[in-house]
């Protein structure tokens, strides 16, 4: 006890705290509150899915070096805590077959949702040139239950050696949805998406579409940073457009409100989630079925083990369970 006590004198300098640094997106109420229970869960239905919490891990590690060991053990943790996974860009496996095996997690994840993922671009090219066997190699290689497709115009028209649109992205997912019958989950990759391009997305018969919202990893910047000084210049005020992530949760709310000719309802709110309370304010805040998803930060983790990774996604889960018990954002 008196430990404890000295431990409180010699830190609490320490642990002043300004009211400029004061958290004003929640009301807190230490009146109605009980402590989470080591076990608490938040489960929700998704897209067919049953998940025990409102998490994705979103897509990462197409084609990386290591991205079999770091996919292995990102899978390993939404089997356990069943939660649902988008693996990286596959292009790869069709370009190069050997590395199919960094892709092949399903004895990892057991039942739980697993995405396969490919960019607009290379099924809009696949469809014209009567490749979309190359679609059907990719889901049977991963075993997947459905496909994200990413669309990245900016990402593509940033990158030195990046393909070029010739049809709208919106027609080539309408020819995707005619030929295919698996579930897809459309996304952006770091700009977010406009009220009229959500508009249009959740009247498809989607099984969900993901943000992919400025304020996290930027696409188009690091693919001008890979570039000359001189093409950084010009193109980099480009790269700053977007919206982000409450703002997208702000139109699909009013798109949800207004539009009754609706097919998709199911979001995954990503792009700078930073942790679990930007997740729980977007979640409380959002008026569709909703999850949450982070790439970085898992990325960062499951790089190093798989008892780090999981250790920070049990403090994670806690948090979240923690502000689900004393928070409410407010009005």
């Amino acid at each position: 006890m008196s430990s404890r006590k000295e431990d409180h004198i010699s830190l609490a300098m320490q642990s002043a705290t300004p009211a400029t640094s004061l958290d004003r997106r929640f009301d807190y109420d230490p009146v109605h509150g009980i402590h989470p229970s080591e076990d608490a869960r938040w489960p929700v239905r998704f897209a067919g899915f049953e998940l025990e919490y409102p998490v994705w891990i979103s897509s990462m590690t197409g084609g990386a070096v290591r991205a079999g060991e770091i996919n292995s053990r990102l899978a390993q943790l939404c089997g356990k805590y069943r939660l649902g996974m988008g693996l990286g860009s596959c292009r790869k496996i069709i370009d190069d077959p050997g590395c199919a095996g960094d892709f092949q997690v399903r004895k990892f994840i057991g039942n739980q949702p697993l995405f396969a993922n490919l960019g607009i671009a290379q099924c809009a090219q696949w469809l014209g040139e009567s490749g979309d066997h190359h679609i059907r190699t990719i889901m049977d290689i991963c075993e997947a239950d459905g496909l994200i497709i990413h669309l990245n115009p900016l990402q593509e028209y940033m990158q030195p050696e990046g393909d070029r649109f010739r049809e709208s992205p919106l027609e080539t997912l309408l020819r995707l949805r005619e030929k295919f019958s698996f579930p897809m989950i459309v996304k952006e990759v770091g700009q977010g998406i406009s009220h009229r391009g959500l508009e249009a997305l959740m009247k498809l018969d989607l099984a969900a579409i993901e943000f992919g919202a400025y304020g996290g990893t930027n696409f188009a910047l690091l693919e001008l940073l890979r570039d000359d000084e001189q093409r950084l210049a010009a193109f980099e005020p480009m790269a700053r457009v977007g919206h982000s992530a409450e703002e997208m949760v702000q139109f699909t709310n009013a798109i949800l409100a207004g539009d009754k000719e609706i097919s998709c309802r199911n979001i995954i709110i990503s792009g700078g989630v930073r942790h679990f309370l930007d997740a729980y304010y977007l979640l409380s805040l959002s008026r569709a079925n909703a999850l949450y998803g982070m790439a970085s930060a898992w990325l960062q983790h499951a790089m190093n083990s798989y008892e780090e990774l999981e250790r920070f996604f049990q403090q994670q889960m806690q948090g979240l369970m923690l502000a689900k018990a004393f928070l409410r954002i407010k009005e």
